[in-house]
C-alpha cells in the first residue's frame, strides 16, 4: 500500500503506453523488412563447389594459354577473358585500354559493356519473378503493361523471341513522325510508340522465331511494373548485390556517359553515344568476367528456380526448320543431332563484343569481353572440346 501511495499512477500509465508504442513501432519495422525480402525474388550465390586439383589446373592451363596467344597475338584482345570450372578460375587475362585518350588499362575490375549478354541477366530476373509466382510464364503481356497493343503476346514469347514484335531500332530511325532521333529513346517511349503509332507485328505471334531486341526492352518494363522499382535498381537488388557483383551496373545515360568505358572500332577510333543508348534490358549492362562468373554459377544453385521451370530455359523454340541452332528462354543453344547441347549467348553493341559460354555437364564458364570491335571474341567456344565432347575444332580458323 505504501508503494502505491508514493507512486504517480498517471506517470506509470504513460510510461507503459510509450513502451508499448515503441514495441509496436519496432514490430512494424521488422514487418516492413520482411515484406521487402518476400517481394524481391533474389538470386543466391552457389557455395561450396568442389575444388579442382592442382594437377588438373596445370594440365588444362597451357592449352587455354595457347588458344589465347593464337587468337590474340601480342596481347591484342583489348578486353577481359576468363575460363573457370566449378567457379574456380583456371585462366584469366586482361589487356588493352579502357580509355585510349587517358591511357587507362583494362583490369579485372573494369566494367565493360556486355551488349546482348545482358539478355541472359534480364531473363534470369524475369524467371525469378515467375518462380516466385509474381507473374506467369504464359501470362499475356497486356495484363501487366496495360497499354501494350498486341493481345496474344505472352511473357514466354518475349523471352524466346516468338512474339512477332518489330525491332525498335528499325521503326524509330526513319520517320520523324514516329521518333525524332535528336531525342534519347527510352523503354517507355518504345511501348508508347507501339501503342499509338500503328506499329504492326512483323508476323503473327508464336508462328516463328525472330531474334528481336524489342522483346527484352519490354521484359525490362515488366520487371519494373512487377517490382515497383526501376530496372537498374531491380537488377541491383535482385542480382548484382546478392551475388557480390560489385563491378556490375546498368548504364545510366545521364549519370554514366562521361565515366563509362567507351568503345572503339577496329581501327581504334572511338564510337560515340547515340539515341538508342538509353534503352535497357536487351543491352546496357556493364560487367566484368569475374562478376559474370558469379552470375553464371548462381544459375546452377539448387534454389535458383524450381526444377520444372529450370528445364523450360533449355527447351529450343526455333524449330520451324530442322537445324542445330536454337534459342531457349534467354539463352542461345546448339543442339547437335548427336544429342550433345551447347549453351551460350553473344553480344555486339557499338564497338563492344561479348561471349558467355556455360558448359552445363562440365560446370565450365567461359567469358570474353572486348570494347574494341572484333569477332574474335566469339571464338572462345573453340575451347569447349578441352572440357567435353563438343564438335568444335580448336585449330579452326575464325
Amino acid at each position: 500500500m505504501t508503494f502505491l501511495k508514493n507512486t504517480n499512477i498517471p506517470q506509470i500509465l504513460f510510461l507503459l503506453l510509450v513502451l508499448s508504442s515503441c514495441g509496436k513501432d519496432k514490430q512494424k519495422e521488422k514487418t516492413a523488412i520482411v515484406v521487402v525480402e518476400d517481394t524481391l525474388a533474389k538470386m543466391k550465390p552457389f557455395l561450396n563447389e568442389k575444388k579442382l586439383s592442382a594437377s588438373y589446373v596445370a594440365s588444362v592451363k597451357p592449352r587455354i594459354n595457347h588458344f589465347y596467344e593464337k587468337t590474340w597475338p601480342n596481347n591484342s584482345m583489348n578486353g577481359g577473358f576468363l575460363v573457370a570450372r566449378n567457379g574456380e578460375i583456371i585462366f584469366e587475362k586482361y589487356d588493352g585500354y579502357a580509355d585510349r585518350s587517358k591511357k587507362t588499362d583494362i583490369t579485372k575490375d573494369t566494367p565493360l559493356h556486355i551488349a546482348s549478354v545482358s539478355k541472359v541477366i534480364t531473363a534470369s530476373a524475369v524467371l525469378k519473378l515467375v518462380d516466385a509466382n509474381k507473374i506467369e510464364l504464359d501470362q499475356k503481356v497486356n495484363t501487366i503493361l496495360k497499354t501494350f497493343p498486341y493481345p496474344e503476346v505472352t511473357v514466354r514469347s518475349l523471352l524466346n523471341h516468338r512474339s512477332g514484335l518489330r525491332n525498335y531500332s528499325y521503326f524509330t530511325d526513319r520517320d520523324k513522325k514516329i521518333w525524332d532521333r535528336k531525342n534519347q529513346l527510352t523503354n517507355a517511349d518504345i511501348l508508347d510508340i507501339m501503342a499509338t503509332k500503328g506499329i504492326t507485328l512483323e508476323y503473327k505471334t508464336d508462328t516463328r522465331f525472330m531474334y528481336c531486341n524489342t522483346n527484352y526492352a519490354m521484359l525490362a518494363l515488366i520487371i519494373e511494373k512487377v517490382t515497383g522499382l526501376s530496372y537498374p535498381v531491380a537488377m541491383q537488388e535482385m542480382i548484382f548485390k546478392p551475388l557480390g557483383m560489385k563491378n556490375t551496373f546498368v548504364f545510366d545515360y545521364e549519370k554514366d556517359r562521361k565515366t563509362a568505358v567507351p568503345s572503339y572500332r577496329g581501327n581504334n577510333t572511338q564510337i560515340g553515344w547515340d539515341y538508342l543508348d538509353t534503352v535497357y534490358g536487351d543491352k546496357n549492362i556493364y560487367s566484368t568476367p569475374r562478376d559474370l562468373l558469379k552470375f553464371d554459377r548462381a544459375r546452377y544453385a539448387a534454389d535458383f528456380l524450381k526444377p520444372e521451370l529450370l528445364k523450360e530455359i533449355y527447351v529450343g523454340y526455333s524449330n520451324e526448320h530442322r537445324g542445330e541452332k536454337n534459342y531457349g528462354l534467354g539463352i542461345r543453344m546448339i543442339n547437335w543431332f548427336s544429342g550433345q547441347n551447347f549453351y551460350f549467348h553473344n553480344g555486339w553493341w557499338h564497338g563492344n563484343t561479348s561471349s558467355y559460354v556455360t558448359l552445363q555437364k562440365e560446370n565450365v564458364t567461359i567469358i570474353s569481353l572486348s570494347n574494341k570491335f572484333t569477332r574474335k571474341t566469339y571464338a572462345v567456344r573453340k575451347l569447349s572440346p578441352i572440357f567435353g565432347d563438343y564438335p568444335f575444332n580448336i585449330k579452326d580458323e575464325d
